[in-house]
């Protein structure tokens, strides 16, 4: 048959084009060109991953840098009665979480052996300084630095320190930070020394191989190995908790030693083991190389660190405390009071404000501003954003020196009593309540145990000092805040709390009893 040359033309650029559609489909993945054959899947993950044949590299390389380090001190004299001030808690804080911290993750006690952190009682000894602590710590520098625990050295007066061929050294203190749990010994003479260096924990991935290199029950130099587990956790240590969580088998005697990557490279220095048996259980927390070399390099140049110092309590940021404030995510940290004499207060920080950024860096927590705080020097100027009646402002402090100690405000009404007030109900809170005896607050007398006021922690005795920023004196004060609260959208309320002169902020829903 004979096709003529336009209608010729006209089915080749045809069929050109169906072939380009086709190829097109078929690169881009709409089907198979073939007739009845199924959509292509994508594949598996599958990981063509570095095959880890050993870490003797690693150890033989590290070894040498680590140390046993035992603690002796002067010892008063203790009856041998059996009282419970001879577990070795008795200069705690009466804190039950302190002291359940101590017994579940340091290991102090008698249980440990001769070898655990434990008190030595005193048999009548003529004043020599007698063993009370044994663990780990690793050179820093050729002349004879090394990094360990706080806690092993924190009741010494003479220190000891056993490098890996057995050669013992005596070493001094030069500087321990308790909040961080570290502190820096010197060895003095000795020659030069293996030493190692911090990594870049931000690099630190969970999944990474680790080494941890120790003195377990005063064994000796030991060596196990695990994954990292964990980032960021906080086990209620103290204020500045980011350990980095492993699984290598980490023991008393294992505190103030190192956790190495496969370069050689310090990762953490293991602190605390959580374990209800007192024996390795798989989980054990590292203090960061981050946080370590800053506080380190302190501690070498003045002896002690000295943080920047806000002055304020803070609590977290609920989605129920971000619902009554009008913030869009239940992120930063909710100030709770701000001390008299404290540089926050003194800018114009405020209880009822939310700090959201520090020098333009967001605020995740109460945890992170605190260690962003403590990261400044004393004297810092800082601008601190704050969330306040609906928009944010920014402040401008200038940081002081956190104390040494907390204290706390005193009550001078303490122990001055009147006749109680009649009281009110506030049947949609479930909260009865009365006028306080200096007429600023209102006094919960009863809680409704059905209430959302109960779920949040609100107990007999409580002072509401304020609902969203506006004092209330009277339950017509809280009927108005509620209210107003309804009209602008707001699903709850924040109340502030006075309780044992420390305030913090509950939020409670609108119209719910």
């Amino acid at each position: 048959m004979n096709i003529a040359p336009n209608s010729y033309s006209r089915t080749r650029k045809r069929l050109l084009a169906a072939a380009a559609s086709l190829a097109v489909a078929g690169a881009i993945g709409f089907g198979a060109v073939t007739t009845g054959t199924g959509p292509v899947l994508a594949e598996a993950v599958r990981v063509q991953a570095p095959q880890v044949t050993g870490f003797a590299d690693v150890v033989e390389r590290v070894s040498p840098a680590v140390v046993s380090v035992k603690v002796k001190a002067k010892i008063q004299p203790t009856a041998d009665d059996g009282s419970d001030d001879q577990d070795g808690f008795d200069n705690l804080p009466d804190n039950p979480q302190l002291r359940r911290f101590f017994k579940e993750f340091r290991g102090f006690g008698d249980q440990g052996g001769q070898f655990g952190m434990r008190r030595h009682r005193d048999h009548g000894n003529n004043g020599e300084p007698r063993p009370v602590a044994q663990g780990s710590g690793f050179f820093i520098s050729e002349d004879g630095y090394l990094v360990t625990n706080n806690h092993v050295v924190s009741e010494g007066t003479a220190f000891t320190v056993v490098t890996n061929d057995g050669k013992e050294l005596d070493a001094k203190l030069i500087g321990s930070d308790p909040r961080t749990d570290l502190a820096v010994l010197k060895v003095d003479g000795g020659g030069k020394f293996t030493y190692v260096d911090f990594a870049d924990d931000s690099k630190v991935r969970i999944g990474d191989w680790v080494v941890a290199v120790g003195n377990p029950f005063g064994l000796g130099g030991t060596v196990t190995a695990g994954i990292v587990s964990a980032r960021g956790r906080d086990i209620g240590a103290g204020p500045y908790d980011d350990f980095i969580q492993i699984d290598a088998s980490v023991n008393r005697g294992n505190s103030g030693g190192p956790t190495f990557n496969l370069n050689g490279q310090v990762i953490g220095i293991n602190t605390a083991i959580f374990s209800p048996s007192g024996g390795s259980v798989g989980i054990a927390f590292d203090i960061p190389a981050s946080t370590a070399k800053q506080v380190v390099d302190d501690l070498m140049k003045n002896g002690s660190v000295q943080r920047g110092w806000l002055g304020v309590e803070i609590q977290p940021v609920t989605s129920d405390i971000a619902e009554s404030l009008g913030l869009k995510a239940d992120k930063g940290a909710l100030v709770s009071s701000a001390q008299d004499a404290g540089p926050g207060k003194k800018a114009g920080i405020a209880a009822g404000d939310v700090i959201t950024q520090v020098d333009g860096k967001d605020v995740a927590s109460p945890k992170e501003l605190a260690r962003m705080i403590g990261s400044y020097a004393p004297g810092k100027s800082v601008d601190v954003t704050v969330w306040r009646d609906g928009k944010n402002e920014t402040i401008k402090v200038d940081l002081g020196t956190l104390p040494t100690s907390d204290k706390q405000a005193s009550n001078e009404d303490n122990g001055k009593q009147s006749a109680p007030a009649k009281a009110d109900t506030l049947a949609d809170l479930g909260l009865t309540v009365t006028k306080s005896e200096n007429g600023k607050g209102l006094v919960v007398t009863d809680v409704d145990p059905d209430s959302d006021a109960a779920d949040r922690g609100i107990q007999p005795g409580d002072v509401i000092t304020s609902i969203n920023s506006n004092e209330v004196n009277t339950t017509d004060d809280v009927s108005k805040a509620m209210t107003d609260a309804a009209k602008t959208g707001r699903k709850a309320v924040l109340m502030q709390i006075t309780r044992d002169d420390s305030n913090r902020f509950v939020a409670l829903p609108v119209g719910k009893g």
